[in-house]
């Protein structure tokens, strides 16, 4: 007999994504997750919404965070300084764990324009040592689970009873949830796991309080910040095709300072981070 559900998630807060046009190579850019906001988001640090040419995110180093990044449109080339090498299209992802000492390239094949979604996800103290690694998701291989008016690709945690395949270090979800026409869908998470959704087209309605958000909306959602792993609802109404990616995460409740491409727990690990880079201990370029 399956436990009753009661609580249902409402909408926290609200927004939609300002942009600003940067020119060539990183052409146009936006903030999802601000980053000066990171502690309303724990255990995420940030998204951004990027349109960039080959030129703009080459060789560079990153430690103590994991980065999920989705491609929208384009072809994403990942290179990394252990001879990984690998190309992304519409719709994969790439999972990293910067761990340790990370250093790659993330650049647009050829001339395309690429448009990415990159989210940066916090490591526990315990876990800012491990080794780098890097996974890559292909939109094949995302379970689809259809329901009435749309259906939904799983592709991290367990949701509507299959489990994603992203292998990351602290448990989140990663959803993306489409509607081929107008309904309703109750999507079903862990009441303490904090959670946001982004709006990629259409008009949806979310939670209790039906908050209306259409493209490039924004919104964070309640949670138990004392409950357990049990299930909580969210109800989303589509008023057309729509389309919309639910993210959501475990709070490591740490203290987080973030300065460039590291992110660690004071500064002093940041000017250590920054030390060992120039030392060399990151390793060769990527390229």
């Amino acid at each position: 007999m399956q436990n009753e559900i009661n609580f249902q998630r409402d909408v926290k807060d609200h927004w939609y994504v300002k942009y600003n046009e940067n020119g060539y190579p990183h052409v146009q850019q936006g903030w999802v997750l601000p980053p000066e906001r990171k502690e309303d988001f724990d255990p995420f640090i940030l998204m951004a919404d990027d349109w960039f040419k080959r030129g703009t995110f080459s060789d560079h180093p990153h430690r103590g965070f994991q980065t999920i990044t989705y491609v929208i449109d384009g072809r994403l080339e990942h290179i990394d300084n252990h001879g990984g090498h690998s190309i992304l299209e519409a719709g994969d992802v790439q999972y990293m764990n910067a761990g340790w000492a990370a250093r790659h390239a993330e650049e647009a094949v050829d001339d395309d324009l690429i448009h990415t979604l990159q989210l940066w996800l916090n490591l526990p103290k315990h876990l800012k040592n491990t080794k780098t690694s890097y996974q890559n998701i292909y939109v094949e291989d995302v379970p689809v689970i259809p329901f009435d008016n749309g259906s939904l690709k799983v592709y991290s945690g367990k949701i509507a009873g299959v489990t994603g395949p992203m292998n990351s270090l602290v448990p989140i979800t990663m959803t993306e949830i489409s509607f081929n026409e107008a309904g309703v869908y109750t999507h079903i998470l862990p009441e303490n796991h904090n959670a946001f959704l982004i709006v990629r087209s259409g008009e949806v309605e979310i939670g209790t309080s039906k908050i209306k958000l259409r493209k490039t909306g924004v919104a964070t959602l309640t949670y138990k910040e004392e409950g357990s792993d049990q299930d909580s609802e969210l109800v989303i109404k589509a008023n057309n095709r729509a389309k919309l990616l639910v993210y959501s995460g475990v709070p490591l409740k740490e203290e987080v300072v973030a300065y460039g491409p590291f992110v660690m727990n004071t500064m002093e690990e940041i000017k250590q981070a920054f030390r060992d880079f120039h030392d060399g201990k990151f390793g060769p370029p990527a390229k």
